[in-house]
């Protein structure tokens, strides 16, 4: 049965509602603490005091106590009066302890019956106080650092990031991180994403799958870590648990991020390989460049189309203002009769063709074919001087076919 009685005698300091007008009611109240707060800080005192007292009593009798059976073992007469003289001192000794124990029994009971207040009627069970600080902002690291960083931690770690990105299961996954925790970090997202971009790259659809759902789980991972502000080490087990427990909301949008992933993944992997291709095509270019910096290709399938001459009276005669490879108006798009003088190497085929175009239009399209290399000039400089003189078209006409010509322009 539950002893209520301590809560009959409770010692409050204000616990008057009513004073007398004369006397200060705060006064009054300060000074009953005050008085209160003494008289338990001096009965405190007076136990500490007996706890003292009683240590020391013990130490005493225990002291005593080694020494009586030190003697015992010893032989002769002094030891004998030595043995005596302890002896009787243990015995004072036990009822000095004996006293000691009943004055601080006796101090415990009058502790129990000391009526309570506001100090004891109950304790902090803990105390604990908490500064919130700022946290420092980690500084932002360059881009050099980043990829200087990104390279070290590959060359490290590539074959167990490699390894993690061909798991299944759930717990396989689970259990290597586990053992390999230092791979749960941004660097090795990064990888499986560009690995992702290869594999589709070579056209791996399978195996790039495979790869991008392993990535996913480790971007989930990444933001889980972010929402909960911890490292992601610490918590890529949270993860794996919510994930296995089949949280149909959570699956459905685990798979849709992965479905959205992989349509990034072939975006940009039709980026690269177009920009392959360019890159490719634009060194075959540079290959074919003839000495006026002009492509024979392009200059082959920009010849114009050869028109009677009534109808070259209509046309444009004035050159172009522009060089290289420009959008042609109709005037100044090549014909086949010409494309078919440069395909057989035909002099007179050329000459014949070209008597019958404009003479501005004849030297600068001719002059297109010598820049690109479609066409090599005679290298003698008496008859280069003499087609200098003779008019735009003459030094054109007697320019040679160069012998892989055939070649360039079939590509």
């Amino acid at each position: 049965m539950v002893d209520y009685s301590v809560w009959d005698h409770i010692e409050v300091s204000d616990d008057e509602d009513e004073t007398h007008p004369n006397i200060d009611t705060a006064s009054l109240f300060r000074w009953r603490h005050q008085a209160r707060v003494e008289r338990m800080e001096q009965f405190q005192k007076e136990k500490e005091e007996l706890d003292r007292g009683c240590r020391e009593c013990k130490r005493r009798v225990a002291e005593c106590q080694r020494k009586l059976k030190a003697l015992e073992v010893a032989e002769g007469d002094s030891s004998k009066v030595d043995l005596e003289r302890l002896q009787a001192e243990a015995q004072q000794l036990r009822r000095e302890e004996r006293s000691w124990e009943q004055k601080l029994e006796e101090m415990r009971k009058k502790e129990k019956s000391m009526p309570w207040n506001v100090d004891t009627l109950s304790r902090d069970g803990f105390s604990k106080s908490m500064v919130n600080t700022k946290p420092e902002q980690a500084e932002e690291e360059s881009e050099e650092v980043r990829e200087q960083k990104h390279k070290t931690f590959v060359e490290k770690y590539e074959k167990q990031i490699k390894h993690f990105g061909m798991l299944r299961r759930w717990d396989d996954s689970l259990k290597y991180l586990s053992d390999n925790a230092h791979l749960v970090c941004e660097e090795t997202a990064n990888y499986l994403v560009i690995w992702c971009i290869d594999l589709r790259v070579e056209e791996k659809c399978a195996l790039m799958e495979q790869v991008a759902h392993q990535t996913i789980v480790m971007q989930f991972i990444l933001e889980l870590a972010k929402s909960l502000k911890v490292d992601p080490r610490a918590c890529f087990r949270q993860f794996f648990t919510k994930i296995k427990t089949a949280d149909r909301q959570y699956m459905e949008g685990f798979n849709d991020e992965l479905e959205a992933f992989k349509e990034r993944v072939q975006g940009r992997a039709k980026l690269r390989i177009e920009k392959a291709v360019k890159e490719y095509e634009e060194a075959e270019r540079q290959k074919r460049l003839g000495p006026g910096g002009l492509d024979p290709v392009e200059v082959y399938e920009c010849l114009p189309e050869v028109r009677s001459s009534a109808l070259a009276g209509r046309r444009q005669t004035g050159p172009p203002k522009v060089s290289g490879v420009q959008a042609l108006t109709p005037a100044r798009l090549l014909p086949q009769e010409l494309q078919k003088c440069f395909a057989v190497k035909d002099v007179q085929m050329l000459q014949e063709t070209i008597s019958k175009m404009d003479p501005t239009d004849a030297k600068y399209h001719m002059q297109r074919c010598i820049d690109s290399g479609l066409w090599v000039p005679n290298s003698k400089p008496s008859e280069a001087k003499e087609g200098e003189e003779a008019g735009p078209g003459d030094p054109l006409l007697e320019a040679s076919p160069k012998p892989n010509d055939k070649k360039d322009i079939s590509i």
